[in-house]
């Protein structure tokens, strides 16, 4: 049946119904329209499946299943395939649990290291979290489960996450805080976006119409549903008239009663209820699930999240090739080697199947362990210290697991700091004063601080692994999977250096964003600041040789073709990061931005030819002023290479791409000093007004040239020209511009 065929047969109680959430994790069924409400489940590192009637925080218990890695370690493999096989395995685990709808990706801006929901999201830019998105969903729908994605929009902290308001000039809003959920809308169409609980620029974002119908629909062209965060909304008829369609988990009575009354009273139009009902209805019809429950082989699945984990660990430091191990003993020490953080907590806490702790993994090895600290209490203990010296003592190796307690970062709330705790600290000076030979192993959700960098051979960021933490971890420190994943964040070496520091949770009410678009590396690496480990850092067990690069403008795109070649002895992964700097624009820009990356696999001494097709589109700006996106002709440089900071190619490139005529108008603001660049354009009006003179005393006269260039012609009249005369140049210039 249509969907008009059912809203004209309902009543008002059964649209308000609809539109609302039912026993906190479903719809409303239509059984008389043989149409079975649809369940919608947690779901950024595994499908958190609970019980009717269940919390939203995890405090109940769930199915047990697998329990894949953080989408901050994910993420961090810079590989698209990676993340479409990723959705597909979600997808298959959630039609076998009858799941319709997966809460999930979570795509925010990490715009702090303070902020406790980081584990959960996948960079600090954005074409990094809107790309590897876009590929998550299409692999979660290509099994038929919807995706939900979240947190629409600009939701960066967690303190007072459901009253504060995220202050944004619309220049940053668009092109940081919308920007990755543009690309997925228009390259993925996910079947839902949750909407976040914070208010943008004091208007909550449940109740914003700009945000929820016109950008989101009329500029973008979302088909799906907006449903709103659970417990977001607070007025529901302003959140319909907004264009939030889903109310979750519904407020029961309360909503059908205020829904009713707004309706019946003329503060709602009936027609945006309906309007709702039929996206509701179309969701609805298009995830039902209708064939038997098929069991999935769990261990297959354990296995592909080893691989996720394994492909995207991040080897930040490897200090005279200390890894991977190759010692006659080794000790293991950090009571997470035995007890390991594998996920986050909140409502994206997952029943893991099968926990296979670094310690056991690396049981068939002659290895040593201590447990050196209690993960849950940050005093010094003396005697696990003392027994974690003596193995550091009769070893030739040690791995040192360090990290941050669950405790320090979890769903509801922001952290305070980003040190580890004093026991870790301590522990590590032990250490290292001990042996010489040390590797840091971290598990952590976001951000850690490393002061004692300095101290350790190597480094290696496994995030929140998930369940084969152990086998993963193992297989990178051997060496049987090559490191290949990159920082989608950067470290920075002081808390004071994070370009927010100075506006992040400093209100409880308000969460100003002063500093603008300059978020992450936009603002190191323009500002030259110096950071611990910088965006798209990662080493390899392997060195790669970039050459050859050649760069061709299309009609509407930048074609970019360099040699790559892999010059060590082993196979490996290399991330070939594209980033473009803009010096064509009249505005403040980035020193450069990432536009494109690609994840390449090359055998010892194999060279390919990687080709990157940049659309113009990429290269725009928004423009407060006009309120319209813009791009300007002019010089642009192209930067390749594998990091933020390691740039192994660099060219510059002039474009002329707008089909916007060259000449411009000259009016009265036109500067003295442009008369200058364009003498040759209007070189009879100079003449005619025996402006050539003066042009050439500016040309000739290092003194005179900054003052002119700050001169308007319509200021002439301060060296005796009247301004009627300076009208008739500008009229004799502009005319002689037309036949140019």
């Amino acid at each position: 049946m249509k969907n008009n065929e059912i809203i004209k047969n309902l009543s008002l109680i059964e649209k308000i119904k609809i539109v609302t959430g039912h026993a906190f994790w479903y719809t409303h069924d239509l059984e008389d329209k043989g149409l079975n409400a649809l369940l919608l489940t947690d779901g950024p590192s595994g499908v958190r499946k609970q019980e009717e009637g269940a919390d939203a925080l995890g405090l109940d218990q769930s199915i047990k299943t697998i329990s894949f890695p953080s989408l901050a370690l994910i993420a961090s493999s810079f590989d698209k395939n990676l993340l479409r096989q990723y959705g597909e395995y979600l997808g298959q685990i959630a039609k076998s649990e009858k799941v319709n709808v997966l809460l999930g990706p979570g795509i925010n801006i990490k715009r702090n290291p303070l902020a406790g929901r980081n584990f959960e999201y996948m960079s600090e830019d954005p074409l990094v979290a809107g790309k590897l998105a876009t590929a998550y969903i299409n692999g979660l729908q290509s099994q038929g489960i919807g995706s939900s994605v979240k947190h629409f929009a600009a939701n960066n902290r967690e303190n007072q996450r459901f009253t504060n308001s995220s202050n944004i000039d619309e220049r940053t809003l668009r092109e940081i805080y919308l920007s990755a959920f543009e690309t997925v809308v228009k390259y993925a169409q996910p079947a839902t976006i949750m909407s976040s609980y914070n208010a943008i620029n004091h208007v909550p974002v449940s109740e914003n119409k700009w945000l929820l119908t016109d950008v989101l629909r009329n500029e973008w062209g979302y088909q799906g549903v907006v449903v709103s965060d659970w417990s977001a909304v607070k007025h529901r008829s302003n959140s319909l008239k907004a264009g939030l369609n889903l109310e979750m988990p519904g407020k029961g009575q309360s909503t059908l009663t205020e829904v009713t009354n707004a309706v019946k009273n003329g503060e709602l139009d009936e027609h945006i209820l309906d309007i709702s009902v039929d996206r509701v209805l179309t969701l609805i019809k298009q995830h039902q699930i209708k064939d038997e429950a098929q069991s999935y082989d769990k261990a297959s699945y354990h296995d592909f999240s080893r691989v996720l984990a394994s492909k995207s660990i991040i080897l930040l430091k490897n200090e005279n090739n200390n890894l991977p191990i190759n010692s006659s003993s080794l000790g293991l020490i950090g009571e997470l080697a035995a007890k390991p953080r594998i996920q986050g907590g909140g409502s994206s806490k997952v029943n893991p199947y099968n926990i296979v702790t670094p310690l056991e993994a690396f049981n068939k090895h002659q290895v040593e362990y201590a447990q050196g600290y209690y993960i849950s209490n940050h005093e010094v203990n003396q005697k696990l210290q003392q027994e974690a010296v003596k193995v550091a003592q009769q070893n030739d190796q040690v791995i040192l697991f360090l990290g941050y307690p669950e405790s320090y970062e979890t769903e509801g709330f922001d952290k305070n700091a980003l040190a580890l705790p004093d026991n870790q600290l301590t522990l590590l000076d032990a250490v290292t004063r001990e042996n010489q030979n040390v590797t840091v192993v971290l598990q952590n959700g976001g951000t850690v601080l490393m002061p004692w960098a300095h101290k350790v051979k190597s480094i290696v960021e496994t995030y929140l692994s998930g369940e084969a933490v152990g086998e993963a971890i193992k297989d990178v420190l051997t060496g049987k999977q090559n490191p290949a994943g990159k920082l989608t964040e950067t470290v920075p070496k002081r808390l004071e250096d994070v370009p927010s520091y100075l506006t992040f949770n400093q209100s409880k009410a308000e969460e100003d964003y002063r500093e603008g678009i300059y978020v992450g590396y936009r603002y190191y690496d323009t500002k030259h600041i110096k950071t611990q480990f910088p965006f798209g850092h990662g080493l390899s067990y392997t060195t790669f040789e970039y050459s050859n690069i050649k760069i061709a403008p299309q009609e509407k795109s930048l074609k970019i073709n360099l040699d790559i070649k892999n010059t060590g002895k082993i196979f490996g992964e290399e991330v070939i990061q594209v980033y473009i700097g803009n010096r064509a624009s009249d505005i403040d820009m980035p020193l450069k931005e990432l536009r494109d990356f690609e994840r390449i696999a090359l055998d010892a001494n194999e060279a390919k030819i990687i080709t990157f097709d940049i659309p113009y589109k990429a290269l725009r700006w928004f423009n407060n002023n006009t309120r319209q996106w813009q791009i300007d002709d002019g010089e642009y440089v192209v930067y390749v290479g594998s990091s933020i900071e390691d740039i192994r190619l660099e060219q510059s490139i002039t474009l002329d791409i707008t089909n916007q005529t060259k000449s411009y108008w000259i009016h009265e603001d036109t500067y003295v000093y442009e008369l200058v660049l364009r003498k040759n354009e209007i070189k009879q009006s100079l003449k005619q007004y025996q402006l050539d003179e003066l042009i050439g005393k500016v040309t000739e006269d290092s003194e005179l040239a900054p003052l002119f260039e700050n001169l308007p012609l319509r200021s002439l009249i301060m060296l005796d020209m009247d301004i009627a005369t300076v009208h008739d140049f500008i009229n004799a210039a502009n005319e002689e511009l037309k036949h140019k």
